[in-house]
Parts: C-alpha cells; structure tokens; sequence
C-alpha cells in the first residue's frame, strides 16, 4: 500500500477532470486495486475543481473552512494553504483546541459546556489568542466568566439567528440563535462589554434556509417556489444583519472597546448572495469541497463529487441481487431518502425499499448485479459531507490512475469530538 502522507500532494494545481470524467470509475479502480474494502477515496482533480469554484463564487472575500464537512487535520490543512481560504470554522471546543496547536484562527461555531476544555483553554495563552468561543445569550457569558480573567480574556463572537420569521407561527431556518433582531444583538455585545473576561471580536449567522435548500431539482412548481423563499429570506436576511452589524460596532465605539475583527455568513449553497452584502467581511464552507448527494440540485453551481466510498459484494442471494458489507452510512438531517448513501458504480444498482442501506450488510438490486462477483466493490457517494469520515480511519487521495496519498481522519487520529 502507498505509504503516502500528510504531505505527498498538494491542491494548489488545476485539474478538472474528477470520478464522473470519461473512464473515471475504471481509473479509480485500478488506483486502488491493492485496496481492501470498505474504504473511502478523494478525488484531488475534483478537490481542485470545486475549491476554484468556491474562490470564484466568493468574489473576493475570504472562506473560513468549517470543519464538520472535511474532518481531517491533513485536508484542512491543504485547503488552507490556497488562495482565499483562511480561518477554521470548528464545531467543538476540544476539537479546536486540537486544531489551535497548528492553526492560529479557529472559531467554534457551537457553544460549549465542555468545563474541562473550558478550563484548558483559559490556561492556554496561546490558545486563547487563536480560538473564539461562540455565545448567544447572558447565559452563555455566565457560564464563560469563571475561566475569565481580565488579564486573559476570553474571545468571543455572537451567533446572529438567520432565519425567516413571518409572524409568530412561521419559522424557515435553523433554531439556532434566541438572537434575532439588532436590538438583541446589541443588548448582548453590552453584556459582553461590560465583562471584563471577554472580548468582543466577531458576528456570526449561517443561512441554512437558503444555503441548505437546493434550488434546481423536483417539479417547476417545487423550484419555484424554493427560489421564492431563497429570494425573500435573502432580502430579509442581508437588510437585517447589516442593522445588527451596524448596530454592533456603534456599541462597540461607544465603550471604548475594540472593533469587531470578522462578521462571517454564509454556506456553501447561498456564496453569491451573502458575498454581495458589505456588512459580511467573510464566508464559511466546506461541504462545497467533497460535493456530497444534498449538493446535486443548485442552479447557480455544480461542483463535481469528489468524495466516494467503496464496499465490497460478500453475497449474491438470488439473481439480479448482490450483498455489500456495511453501507447504512446515513447522513443527519430529517429521515428521508435524500439522507441515504446512492450507489453509483456500476450504474444501475439501487437500495431496496425493504431493508435500504443496513448496519453491517446492504442488498442492492439491478441489472448491474449480475455482473457482479463476490469481493469485486459497489462505489457509493454519501448524503452530507464530513460525516463520511467518521466510517473510516483514512482518506485515500486519488489523482487519474494514481494513489497520492493516504491521510488520517479524525477519527484515524484517535478524534471523536461528538462522540
């Protein structure tokens, strides 16, 4: 097996080519012929592709890469050393404190009740100087003021809520943040003032309404009507955090207190419209960069899948019938067929209704299956993007016909930040 590592390749090269080019699956099969199944593999053309692609859409404005969707130190890495990302966006507090040993810019998306990871990081200078702590409420700072000092202060960022509220009944978004409005934004950024522990350095809000939601699949009247609620929810949005954001620094200004350093918005699905609002200084992505199943419907991108896992056939119980180890890989969200793995090669392969993708086995029907023999692999792409490495220890990088390398994930590096 290629003994690659963490720095036998590099992204910083065109490529366009990725696993759905002309003899792409033939390409990737004989790359990883030594391979045993199951196993997941990156394509570093498509990797290319789409982070060129992001950089395009960002008009400019730098992308913070949130790592819930890459999860592994080696790829985060590489992404960050191109043109136009910069900054972490973590998802847990020990998670970026692991990170902060490398990275010096890495804010947790997520509040934290983590004491312990709480405590090491208001013992931590360096630490302290690199990651910024996510708040939304009075609550959140009471819970920061123990590991504070004014001497060693604390960063912190507030979550901004993103979503559409149409009177007190319709609710489009996230439930993530109790703060909505300017005036709760600013209410908050003075409590944070007036604790002398804490600084004030950052506004977030993630879109999910409109980053989450594809506009370019189903029926006209489904499009339709998603691209009305994009519309309006976008409109909405960018008036009201520029308010906020506005709001904020005036508070800011008038206590004497630093300016904010970073205002972050955005998701991989809503690039061109958060990009044009002044009031946003970055943007977060990250999914845009293995090109999961949820990104195949949106009218302004098409980025190339980059990510596939492999499983091998260990049964054939009937004809026209196989049996592959593994696959109930599914994705978080609201249950549903769009959360599932999709088998893509050979083409023809399906799920079956009755049993679908299973713990430690999963039938799959079509013509394709008596093509099949025991131990040859059916290729599957998965729902959402960086929950795929928490099945595997590795990340196999595949550029054409060659194995480049072979880097750790998360969980290949003893990580479970959730788990």
């Amino acid at each position: 097996m290629h003994a690659g590592t963490d720095t036998d390749f590099s992204l910083a090269l065109t490529g366009r080519d990725g696993f759905t080019a002309t003899g792409g699956f033939g390409a990737l099969e004989r790359a990883t012929a030594h391979l045993d199944a199951p196993f997941a593999v990156l394509s570093l053309p498509a990797l290319r592709h789409n982070a060129a692609d992001l950089q395009r859409r960002a008009d400019g404005k730098p992308i913070r890469v949130a790592s819930k969707s890459i999860r592994s130190r080696g790829m985060l890495r590489a992404v960050l050393s191109l043109p136009g990302f910069q900054g972490i966006l973590a998802y847990a507090l020990p998670e970026a404190l692991w990170l902060s040993e490398e990275f010096d810019d890495v804010v947790v998306a997520y509040p934290s009740m983590d004491r312990t990871a709480l405590a090491r990081l208001a013992a931590d200078a360096r630490a302290r100087e690199r990651v910024t702590l996510m708040v939304d409420s009075a609550d959140h700072l009471d819970r920061l003021v123990p590991f504070a000092s004014a001497t060693a202060p604390l960063r912190v960022c507030v979550d901004l809520d993103a979503s559409l509220r149409l009177g007190p009944s319709v609710h489009l978004g996230m439930r993530r943040s109790p703060v909505h409005s300017p005036e709760e934004a600013v209410a908050l950024a003075r409590d944070i003032v007036r604790c002398p522990g804490l600084s004030l350095v950052g506004v977030m809000s993630y879109e999910g309404q409109i980053a989450g939601l594809g506009d370019d699949a189903g029926s006209f009247a489904h499009r339709a009507q998603i691209r009305a609620l994009r519309a309006l929810s976008g409109k909405e949005l960018a008036d009201r955090r520029a308010d906020a954001v506005a709001a904020v620094r005036r508070a800011l200004e008038e206590a004497g207190a630093p300016a904010l350093e970073f205002v972050n918005g955005g998701g991989t699905g809503s690039f061109e419209t958060t990009a044009r609002e002044a009031a946003v200084t970055e943007l977060a992505a990250g999914s845009g960069l293995y090109a999961p199943t949820l990104f195949d419907g949106y009218r302004a991108f098409k980025p190339q899948p980059a990510a596939v896992f492999a499983l091998p056939v260990v049964r054939r119980p009937a004809p026209g019938l196989v049996t592959v180890l593994g696959g109930g890989w599914i994705a978080s969200g609201p249950a549903g067929q769009d959360r599932v793995p999709v088998p893509v090669w050979p083409t023809g392969l399906r799920l079956l209704g009755t049993e679908g993708a299973g713990e430690v086995q999963t039938p799959l029907s079509g013509p394709a299956a008596d093509t099949l023999s025991l131990g040859d692999r059916v290729w599957f792409r998965h729902a959402k993007a960086g929950e795929l490495c928490e099945h595997v220890n590795t990340l196999h990088l595949v550029d054409g016909e060659r194995l480049v390398a072979s880097i750790p994930t998360y969980r290949g590096d003893g990580k479970a930040f959730l788990g």
